[in-house]
Order: C-alpha cells, then sequence, then structure tokens
C-alpha cells in the first residue's frame, strides 16, 4: 500500500494528534503486512518473479584475543579406553567396524600345491619351485620347476647343465627317461651317466624361432632340446653324432617315443640336425609325431677311384665278343680272294650274314 499526505487528509478528516496518529498506525499496518507477504511466496509465483526473501540475519562474531575452550565433558558420557586412537576432526575411526572406509583386503592364500609337485620329491630331483610366468603372447605357465639335477636310485646326481624351467609334469618325465631308460644304456657301456647336456628349455618365442609362426612348446615351458648324455668316465653320446654306434642311438630314439608326444631329430627339418627336441604337446586323440632318422656313419674317406668290379659281374671276354666285327671282315675278304669263283662269293657272303647275326642279338 502507498500513501500521500492529500490522501492521507482525505480520508481522516480530523486533524490534531488523533489524525497524526492514526496515520503513524495505518502505515505500521502496511509495513506489517508487506513484511508478511514476503515471508510467504505467492501460489501462483511459478517463475519466481515475487520480490525475494529476505535474508537470515547473520551475527558477526567477534574475534577476541582468546580462544574459546570446549566444554567440559558431561558425567553422564562413556568413558573412553586407553587402547582406543584418539578421534581427530570428528572423522570416525578407520579400525572401528561399520565405518564407511572398507577393510583392508586380506592376504591371498598359499597357492595348494598340485599332485605333480607333490610327487616330485627330492629323492626323484632336485627341482625347486618358481613363480608362475606371464610373459606376452601367452608365454609361460603355471606349476614351473627349475630342473637342476635328477636323482638316481643309488642316490648319485645327474647334472642338468644348464638348469631348465619346465613345467612340472615335462620336469617329471625327463627325470623318468633318465632313470629308467637311459641308465641301463649308460650301464650297457661300462659307465654310468654323470650330465644331461640342455641345449634349449624356456624360451618365449615362435616355432624354430620364425617371426609370426605359432607359440613354441618352449614358449609354455612344455619342452626341451637334449644334445648329448655325458657318461662318468668322460665319453658323450652324441644323440645326432654318425660316429655314435647305430645301436645306442637306436634305443634312444625307442625310449624318447615311446615317452614324449613330440620327438624332432635330423631328418624332421633342418632346424634339428644336432639335437633331439622333446616336449609333452597335447593333440587330439593322443597324436603323436616321432620324426628322426638315425643316418648311417659316413665314409671315412671318400671314393676317388670307381670300384672294382664284382665278382658276379660276366667275364669280360663275352661282353667284348661284339667288337670282333672287323676280325669277321678280314676272315671274309681272305676267303674271297681265294676263291675267285662266284659260287665261293656267295658262300661267303652267306658266312658274313651269319657272323652279324649274333652281334645284333646281343645288342638287344
Amino acid at each position: 500500500m502507498s500513501f500521500s499526505l492529500p490522501a492521507f487528509r482525505r480520508k481522516w478528516s480530523c486533524r490534531g494528534y488523533m489524525s497524526v496518529g492514526a496515520a503513524m498506525v495505518t502505515v505500521a499496518l502496511g509495513l506489517a503486512d508487506r513484511a508478511e507477504a514476503r515471508k510467504y511466496g505467492s501460489p501462483l509465483d511459478i517463475f519466481g518473479i515475487a520480490a525475494p526473501r529476505p535474508r537470515a540475519t547473520v551475527h558477526s562474531a567477534k574475534i577476541s584475543g582468546k580462544v574459546p575452550l570446549p566444554r567440559s565433558r558431561p558425567e553422564e558420557a562413556p568413558k573412553a579406553s586407553d587402547d582406543a586412537p584418539a578421534e581427530t576432526g570428528g572423522k570416525p575411526s578407520a579400525d572401528k567396524p561399520g565405518t564407511t572406509k572398507p577393510a583392508e583386503t586380506a592376504p591371498p592364500a598359499e597357492k595348494q600345491a598340485s599332485a605333480c609337485r607333490l610327487a616330485l620329491t627330492e629323492e626323484i630331483a632336485i627341482a625347486p619351485s618358481i613363480p608362475d610366468i606371464r610373459g606376452p603372447g601367452a608365454c609361460g605357465g603355471e606349476d614351473l620347476v627349475r630342473l637342476e639335477a635328477i636323482v638316481l636310485p643309488d642316490k648319485r646326481k645327474v647334472a642338468v647343465k644348464p638348469a631348465a624351467i619346465l613345467r612340472c609334469t615335462m620336469a617329471s618325465a625327463i627325470a623318468d627317461w633318465v632313470r629308467k631308460d637311459v641308465v641301463p644304456l649308460a650301464a650297457s657301456l661300462g659307465s654310468t651317466i654323470s650330465d644331461l647336456d640342455n641345449f634349449d628349455s624356456f624360451e618365449c618365442r615362435g616355432r624354430n624361432r620364425v617371426v609370426g609362426a605359432m607359440l613354441s612348446e618352449h614358449g609354455k615351458a612344455n619342452a626341451i632340446d637334449v644334445r648329448a648324455i655325458k657318461l662318468a668316465n668322460g665319453q658323450s653320446i652324441g644323440l645326432t653324432d654318425r660316429t655314435m654306434p647305430r645301436e645306442v642311438r637306436e634305443r634312444v630314439l625307442h625310449s624318447v617315443c615311446s615317452r614324449f608326444s613330440t620327438v624332432l631329430g635330423p631328418g624332421s627339418d633342418w632346424y634339428h640336425e644336432d639335437h633331439i627336441h622333446l616336449d609333452l604337446a597335447q593333440r587330439r586323440n593322443d597324436y603323436r609325431i616321432c620324426q628322426w632318422n638315425v643316418w648311417d656313419p659316413l665314409p671315412q674317406i671318400a671314393p676317388l677311384l670307381p670300384a672294382e668290379r664284382p665278382e658276379e659281374a660276366p667275364p669280360r671276354e663275352v661282353a667284348a665278343k661284339p667288337e670282333t666285327k672287323p676280325e669277321a671282315k678280314q676272315g671274309t675278304d681272305d676267303e674271297a680272294e681265294k676263291s675267285p669263283a662266284p659260287a665261293d662269293k656267295s658262300a661267303a657272303d652267306g658266312n658274313k650274314t651269319q657272323a652279324h647275326k649274333p652281334a645284333t642279338k646281343k645288342r638287344r
């Protein structure tokens, strides 16, 4: 409401104190109504066009030189335990249950040993376990060991040089092969086995080290390349050495082909001409590959001259009989000179044809 002095005089005809008092009451009521209207917004004021509500009075705190002390702890409050840490800043303690902070993760449980790991004891092989390997391109594997030596039944150790990183199943198969097949072979040669020449074991690579090839079993720690077997008397049995007795190499061939799923040696490809590849690759229907040609020894002296004539060959006189044609001609000429008669000529011609017939038969 808005009031002016002329309007006030028209409305209140009485003058004096009463008129002034009435005007003051009217103005006070108008201001009170306006203040009351500001408290409550208009019900149809959807867009907030009405006058804004007055802000609450902010009481400014007087800054004094002294910091106010906290209020004393009430007597009925529970006593704080000495073991509990003091809370700072009104934040809940992380050690108390039911707080918003997530609980700390428990340490991972120890991995249980596999059946192979339990069976591969120190009485069979010195093969400590190593952590799992997670390499690029599916390289590595689980349940890995470092095969350092193989323990024979008589407690002697066969060193694997250098130590091979293999899966437990592959290391167990190598130990069984050495203990049950190689030891009798060395005994037949009058000695005992001392070392196993490890040419290659775990290596993250493709087959035959060809770029872009499929992952080799070496990359899965499931293969080993053996080059030689060394005996205690200093002799070395090269598995691809042609100077070694053929019988010895064939015995090794039959033993590995019966134990491993893949055997590659000379004759398989030119990548395996100087060592033997062994692995336990799993294939459909338990398919196995055994490609190893046991070559015969090379001759010590290369044959420079032609070989001697075999005894069963026909005699040289028979082989050279067709070369007697000029003699036959000379005989016919002599006969022609001795017999100038035409009848004798015809007889000589007949003899000449008879001499040529057996030669043509032999040429066929």
